[in-house]
């Protein structure tokens, strides 16, 4: 009912959204005298602000038709290498001849849709061969395909990674870190020839018991009975997917805006007012971070339930009880990371990450204790958020590099990666794993004291 509710509020907005659009569309036109005046650019703006904020974004494109590599533009081929029912791999195929490491990145499927990943393939480009997990929105399946739960996601992982072969590299952005070391867990245990010769974890949950955020508190505080019955919908019959059971991307994405309300009405006002005084260059770019971050996607409800009971609830991976059942056979198998000995292991966290706090994704180290020290790395990234970490400058000048650097470690008989391009973004060397640096207790001391030190700073405020 849910669902149907918001797509009749849709359907009943249309009319006064096409009439916003029209009054836009003339107040912008050049033609009108109107245009050029402060009374115009104000009706021009408030019509646009009503028609996006009514609006529905559909999936946007990648639109990366080319990268430069030693100073030179080169295309770049979008091609599926496997279409599964839930998943389809994608390939970025460079119109030049290089011998660059292969790196499979593994996509959140939290709401948003691969893309969101813009910023980080962008950067990779250049110097990898790089494949992703692009992610099909629910209510698009058929509910004869059957279902899709935390299983089956990493069955997809394991056999993207087989398919890939032995050279391969992994990295996990978010939601999917937890997967992904339990695929290459697996693939460790049976001594598969195509385990990843390096594994990066950025920003995931991997034991949300070392830090609290409002996201993991959510899933604590309340039974999973709860989310059942609040936060799962039928899709309607008019979709593809019809009466598929689903966690609507419209509910995430009123989660996702809570959490930081003030800001995303602020950056709003501050849209208006560039419209209203005509800066075109700052509206462009708020609309194409926002034409992203508001296109979402449906999450299968069995996959969505499993991840909140597994990951979030009984935290059972850092507990050493997960378990993998297998598509094929249905035999349960022991997900156990110290099995590890082959992949190389680097953890990505941001100061200012308040979705995976600090010491949720280093807390791999700990499990992957038979994996030798000088295979595993982590970088701590100072004054970055949850989306810093993967977009945006700091990615691009600080935690790439090291990625790239790490991965080059591990991957023998690459190609050289020109003076010029070393010359914009120099090389840089992720630290050694340290556990008495990176290690849970050093962040739970670290959290300690920065609880105090803001505790402080509010009584003296």
């Amino acid at each position: 009912m849910l669902y149907h509710l918001y797509d009749l509020q849709h359907a009943l907005l249309t009319p006064a959204r096409l009439g916003a659009e029209m009054v836009k569309t003339g107040f912008q036109n050049p033609l009108n005298p109107l245009s050029y005046t402060h009374a115009g650019r104000t009706i021009s703006a408030g019509a646009e602000m009503f028609e996006r904020v009514t609006r529905r974004f559909g999936k946007p494109s990648f639109d990366l038709p080319f990268t430069t590599i030693g100073g030179k533009e080169v295309a770049i081929t979008e091609e599926f290498i496997v279409e599964k029912p839930f998943c389809n791999l994608l390939h970025f195929k460079r119109a030049i001849r290089r011998k660059d490491p292969k790196v499979l990145i593994v996509a959140p499927m939290s709401g948003h849709f691969a893309t969101l990943l813009r910023g980080t393939v962008e950067a990779l480009l250049p110097h990898h061969d790089v494949y992703i997990t692009d992610w099909v929105d629910t209510r698009m399946i058929p509910l004869s395909v059957g279902k899709f739960d935390l299983d089956d996601y990493i069955n997809y992982v394991r056999h993207f990674l087989s398919l890939l072969g032995p050279d391969a590299n992994v990295i996990a952005v978010c939601q999917p870190a937890v997967p992904t070391l339990a695929a290459v867990s697996l693939m460790a245990a049976e001594n598969d020839p195509n385990q990843p010769a390096t594994m990066t974890l950025m920003g995931g949950p991997i034991d949300t018991r070392v830090s609290k955020t409002q996201v993991t508190q959510t899933a604590e505080e309340r039974p999973l009975s709860w989310f059942k019955q609040s936060v799962i919908a039928d899709v309607p019959f008019y979709y593809p997917g019809a009466y598929r059971k689903v966690y609507p991307g419209f509910i995430q994405l009123g989660g996702f805006m809570s959490m930081n309300l003030d800001r995303h009405v602020g950056q709003h006002m501050q849209f208006y007012k560039h419209l209203v005084i005509g800066d075109g260059d700052s509206a462009e770019s708020h609309r194409k971070f926002y034409n992203e971050y508001l296109a979402v996607m449906d999450l299968p409800a069995e996959f969505y339930l499993q991840t909140v009971d597994v990951v979030f609830q009984r935290h059972l991976l850092p507990k050493g009880q997960m378990k993998w059942r297998d598509p094929l056979t249905e035999h349960l198998h022991d997900v156990l990371p110290n099995k590890i000995k082959h992949t190389a292991l680097l953890t990505i966290e941001g100061e200012l990450d308040d979705i995976s706090a600090r010491g949720q994704t280093t807390a791999a180290h700990d499990l992957c204790y038979s994996l030798a020290q000088s295979k595993q790395y982590h970088h701590f990234q100072l004054g970055c958020g949850h989306y810093g970490i993967f977009n945006g400058s700091k990615w691009r000048n600080q935690i790439m590099p090291r990625i790239r650097n790490v991965i080059r470690k591990f991957n023998k008989d690459c190609s050289e990666i020109p003076e010029i391009d070393l010359q914009s973004i120099p090389d840089l060397a992720a630290d050694r794993y340290d556990r008495d640096k990176h290690g849970i207790v050093a962040i739970r001391r670290w959290l300690k004291e920065r609880d105090a030190r803001l505790l402080k700073e509010r009584i003296t405020a």
